[in-house]
């Protein structure tokens, strides 16, 4: 049976309409009404539809968070599939795309991705893509990889922070680009380089305090790093992408780069747009990551660059670990920046954290719809079926109040370990409701009902191996 979602205000083609959405029984958008006579004529003739109203609430495409670790296997205590994609639902998210790390084994060969395949499995309450991952030694497996459906790479230019998954030099990225050339995929970077200065510490520093970690990986790793990536990009005809920006001063060599043809695209993250460097208190290492926050004139200028559309998605890079990795339990080392694991959660409150921010920088929900979920839907492929309301697309909807104000409280929050640098945060911007497909996957004040998300493995090549 068909369903009807009507609202008085449903983002379609950049413009919010007093409508409805009809979607078949398969998920997908059958029609749009744009009229209340074409909403009542439709009713008449079909009584038994199931009509949902959403009042005066935005309805918008679901949004896709395209840089999410959810660690399982191997490291499930840190995240996992079941409580990751909760907290995306909640946040308006119908789709997200797991890095390579920091499971174990990581996705870096087709074997290691059955694995992550068969405990995601069943957990998913959203649509799940997969990264693959590319290593000193692993390039026999990234076509095998592209075949089997991951929906791109991700590299280091530095140290991980995790064993198994090492680092690349310039000769691997060469090596990976003109294997993947043809394939249609993508190569991330986390775009940090080694400058001689990562992880030093001089007499005089407390490793509690913010100031010493920032110094200890200043703007130059990045740009040293990014240096790298747009001569790779303008040398080969492979899609290229630089993970968490942090440092402004990056985006003009970057600009230039794509003038002369070089398919690169950028993310930021809402840490970046939201946090700086100067109210970072001591001790406090939720707010540590890598790269790190930077100070407030960098962050205006990340600002600029979103508004002028030089920087092309905005993305969480969820990654958490248990507060005892984190060091922010009792003992000598709690609080220690140095030594503290580097990742910020926040998958579950993408929008909100952005919305309470772009409208001061003159931007509006066409931005959001564009940067949260166009723009990362491009990256990952799937934007042919997700990230537009219009017929054939899937039925993948956020439904939230732009005008409701909320606190970040431990209570409301769906990923596993709560820690994050947003907690008591008072942000514009309620999720009432996520659809995916066609079902209602979450529903504010309700509770969860069976997880209903797939496993997105685009198949790009003839596949090689075939999973059971």
């Amino acid at each position: 049976m068909d369903s009807l979602y009507v609202s008085t205000r449903i983002l379609v083609d950049g413009e919010l309409i007093d409508g409805g959405i009809l979607v078949s029984d398969q998920g997908k958008i059958r029609d749009i009404f744009t009229t209340t006579s074409q909403i009542n004529s439709w009713i008449y003739q079909n009584g038994s539809t199931e009509i949902v109203d959403y009042g005066d609430l935005i309805i918008m495409p679901g949004l896709v968070d395209s840089h999410v670790h959810i660690n399982e296997p191997g490291r499930s205590e840190w995240e996992g599939f079941w409580t990751a994609t909760k907290a995306a639902a909640a946040g308006g998210f119908t789709t997200i795309a797991d890095m390579p790390l920091n499971s174990i084994p990581p996705t870096t060969t087709v074997e290691n991705l059955k694995a992550k395949t068969s405990v995601a499995h069943g957990k998913c309450f959203v649509d799940v893509a997969f990264w693959g991952g590319l290593l000193p030694d692993n390039a026999a497996s990234l076509l095998p990889l592209v075949q089997n459906g991951v929906i791109g790479f991700k590299c280091f230019l530095c140290p991980s922070g995790v064993p198994e998954f090492p680092h690349v030099q310039e000769e691997h990225v060469e090596e990976a680009l003109q294997i993947l050339d043809g394939t249609g995929t993508v190569l991330a970077f986390h775009a940090e380089v080694d400058c001689g200065m990562h992880g030093t510490l001089n007499e005089d520093d407390n490793p509690k305090k913010y100031e010493t970690y920032l110094n200890s990986r200043p703007s130059e790793m990045e740009m040293k790093a990014i240096d790298l990536v747009t001569r790779m990009a303008s040398k080969f005809n492979v899609r290229t992408h630089i993970v968490h920006l942090s440092t402004a001063d990056a985006l003009p060599m970057i600009k230039d780069a794509r003038a002369n043809g070089a398919k690169l695209t950028l993310e930021t993250c809402h840490h970046y747009l939201t946090l700086v460097a100067e109210e970072i208190p001591d001790a406090r290492t939720e707010f540590k990551c890598a790269p790190p926050i930077r100070d407030t004139d960098n962050q205006q200028k990340l600002w600029e660059a979103v508004k002028m559309g030089d920087i092309d998605m905005i993305v969480s890079d969820h990654s958490p670990s248990t507060p005892g990795v984190k060091l922010l339990t009792y003992g000598k080392s709690r609080g220690d920046f140095m030594r503290a694991w580097g990742g910020i959660s926040s998958v579950q409150f993408g929008l909100s954290l952005f919305w309470t921010n772009c409208q001061k920088h003159g931007m509006t929900i066409n931005d959001l719809h564009r940067l949260l979920c166009c723009e990362p839907a491009k990256l990952l492929g799937i934007d042919g079926y997700k990230g537009k309301i219009a017929p054939g697309y899937d039925a993948d909807f956020c439904v939230w109040d732009p005008d409701a104000t909320f606190s970040i409280t431990s209570d409301i929050i769906h990923f596993q370990n709560k820690a994050n640098p947003y907690m008591g945060k008072i942000v514009r911007g309620k999720v009432h409701a996520t659809v995916l497909r066609g079902l209602v996957v979450f529903q504010d004040g309700e509770p969860f009902l069976n997880p209903m998300g797939k496993l997105l493995l685009k198949k790009t090549i003839k596949r090689t191996v075939q999973f059971h």
